[in-house]
């Protein structure tokens, strides 16, 4: 094993680097898979609403439109669980006499909200741990850092001389504390940064459809009524 290795460094540190190493090492592990996901995952739902809007706004037939996404409800994502929760109260509650049209225009707003309030939390899932993990972890790396470099000039304490071949190996040992520290932050924040900028994209998106749909149902309501 290379004695400028990573490993080495790791066997020959003290017990707390190698615990604060241990930690950087799962933390990096754990962003790098929440990373990958999510990756597929904001993937996956802009093409949903792209196609979504395409059949959307080319449909005459909203009622059959909703119909088709009955069919597969479970698999809903997205927009899709936004406008499939909004038409379906609204006919619900069209169904019901006596109601007034705009009580039956707020049931579907409100149930658009819900599902809005859903989807959102879906977006934003894990980007906490990725903001944690960048914002720490830097820290976590230097407290191995200083432990590291008082345990060495601790030692260096109990012999008669100091040399800088004494020195250099335990703040060496020390440093890649920092390094992993770094390592470990740094694609959580870019992540995170970028993770964001999708979330709140796509949740622009929800909202703005959301209205769109609120006044094509509107016109629905009212449209015989009002010229």
């Amino acid at each position: 094993m290379s004695d400028s290795s990573v490993l080495y460094y790791f066997w020959n540190a003290g017990l707390v680097v190698k615990l604060v190493m241990l930690l950087l090492l799962l933390a990096s592990l754990a962003s790098w898979t929440i990373i990958f996901q999510r990756i597929l995952f904001f993937r996956k739902l802009r093409q949903i609403t792209r196609d979504f809007d395409n059949v959307f706004w080319s449909s005459n037939d909203l009622t059959k439109m909703y119909t088709d996404f009955n069919q597969h409800q479970a698999e809903l994502q997205g927009i899709e669980v936004i406008f499939h929760a909004g038409f379906r109260e609204f006919t619900r509650l069209r169904k019901q006499a006596g109601i007034a049209p705009e009580i039956i225009l707020e049931g579907a707003q409100r149930a658009m909200r819900i599902a809005y309030a859903h989807e959102l939390d879906q977006l934003e899932q894990h980007l906490s741990f990725l903001a944690t993990v960048g914002s720490i972890s830097p820290y976590v790396g230097l407290f191995g850092t200083v432990w590291g470099i008082m345990t060495s000039f601790h030692d260096i304490s109990k012999s008669q001389s100091a040399t800088i071949a004494m020195v250099a190996p335990g703040i060496s040992e020390a440093l890649v504390a920092t390094a992993m520290g770094l390592f470990a932050a740094i694609p959580a924040v870019i992540a995170y940064n970028r993770f964001s900028n999708h979330a709140e994209r796509l949740s622009n998106q929800y909202a703005t459809f959301m209205e769109e749909f609120s006044n094509i149902l509107y016109r629905q309501l009212y449209g015989s009524a009002r010229p």
